[in-house]
């Protein structure tokens, strides 16, 4: 089969924005660009050397029908839930939580030399929306790492070069990779035609099609076009970024807060039993 390049759809800058109980961060993309990004929901960074930015953290609230991955290159969030799941997502550390029927839960950042990391919500598929809720706390040390001339990829989730990341998807099978490309390297991935495809570049500028030196900078996101080829060249700096690649649902979307369903009466419904303290199912 002849190769599909994929051609950037689209690129987002995302908007500063104050989020939990006083954390600052970027609304990468979020609630007007589900169809765009499905099944990939909400992506929110955040790069600081400023404790008082991060500190105050996102204290006890719930979520349903998704899954939450919070990664960071660099930092210590502590969580716990209403599961009595209690730890520490540190440097390196990855963790995968399906909120699924139901769970509430508080990440707290702790000060740091630098905060640099993302939350992704990925959506659930309607038949398992109210699937238990699970932590996935994936360690830095259980992170394949695979090392090329000029390339360093963190296989978080999926695979790649077929060697099995750190962890797979119940719900939905999305490929989580870091890449880090040396100044001037070209990297090419191959991916399923059909699956939605972004990258969120944390350092440095790159080009995206071997015809085109237009760069793209650090701290945005590049949705691609359906293909089954990506293609990347780092800038003289070097290029840092999360890449993302999962089928998308085409299911409807019902987004109210932290909670995320299919209909208005199921977001209906979790809200009423939040309100009479049935919403954690046992």
């Amino acid at each position: 089969m002849k190769d599909k390049l994929r051609k950037i759809k689209k690129i987002t800058t995302g908007k500063a924005g104050v989020d939990g109980a006083g954390v600052k961060l970027v609304r990468v993309f979020g609630y007007e660009d589900t169809s765009d990004y499905d099944p990939f929901l909400m992506l929110d960074a955040f790069d600081s050397e400023n404790p008082a930015d991060y500190v105050k953290g996102f204290p006890w609230h719930p979520h349903r029908g998704i899954e939450t991955i919070t990664y960071l290159i660099e930092g210590d969030i502590e969580h716990g839930d209403s599961l009595g799941n209690k730890g520490s997502i540190k440097d390196g550390d990855c963790q995968w939580m399906t909120a699924g029927s139901g769970i509430i839960h508080q990440e707290m950042p702790q000060a740091s030399k630098k905060m640099l990391g993302a939350q992704l919500w990925l959506n659930l598929p309607a038949k398992d929306k109210m699937t238990a809720p699970a932590y996935g706390d994936i360690k830095k040390e259980n992170v394949p790492v695979v090392q090329k001339k000029g390339v360093t990829i963190r296989v978080i989730a999926g695979s790649y070069c077929e060697i099995k990341g750190a962890f797979e998807g119940a719900y939905v099978k999305a490929d989580y990779l870091d890449v880090e490309l040396a100044p001037g390297t070209v990297w090419e991935y191959e991916t399923a035609e059909n699956n939605t495809l972004f990258i969120y570049i944390f350092q440095g500028e790159g080009t995206f099609a071997p015809e085109n030196n237009e760069a793209v900078k650090e701290k945005h996101a590049i949705l691609f076009e359906e293909g089954n080829k990506f293609y990347v060249k780092a800038g003289n700096t070097g290029l840092r970024f999360l890449l993302l690649c999962a089928k998308p649902l085409k299911e409807p979307i019902a987004w109210g807060g932290p909670i995320v369903m299919n209909t208005r009466e199921e977001l209906e419904e979790a809200f009423r039993e939040l309100d009479n303290d049935t919403f954690i199912k046992r």
